[in-house]
């Protein structure tokens, strides 16, 4: 099993019904690989240090993901990649010991 965490900007210039949707749609592009959602942290509207593409805002969420295998997300990242709506990604794999930590690999993991 392997731990990811994703955040994701959506364009602040869109509803807050925007960045919902966008999670809606990357939890069923989780579900199709067989990967879960473990928890998602919608922090809403916030301002960018420095502009971005033009903007100066947008909506913010962090999800945490889980997946049997490598490379499940790969379609994932390619999708957010070309979404216009998205201004900025970034999913990493978390290492075991951050993943037990945090309770997303449970306790079979802390053992190894």
């Amino acid at each position: 099993m392997r731990a990811y965490e994703l955040m994701v900007i959506v364009d602040g210039d869109l509803d807050d019904e925007a960045l919902r949707t966008m999670v809606q749609h990357i939890e069923s592009q989780v579900a199709l690989v067989d990967g879960e959602v473990k928890s998602k942290d919608l922090w809403g509207k916030r301002r960018f240090a420095y502009e971005i593409d033009h903007k100066w805002d947008g909506y913010y969420a962090v999800l945490e993901l889980t997946s049997p295998k490598g490379g499940a997300f790969d379609e994932l990242e390619r999708t957010l990649r070309i979404a216009d709506e998205v201004v900025r990604h970034k999913l990493i794999r978390l290492p075991d010991r951050e993943a037990t930590r945090r309770g997303l690999l449970g306790e079979a993991a802390a053992a190894v």
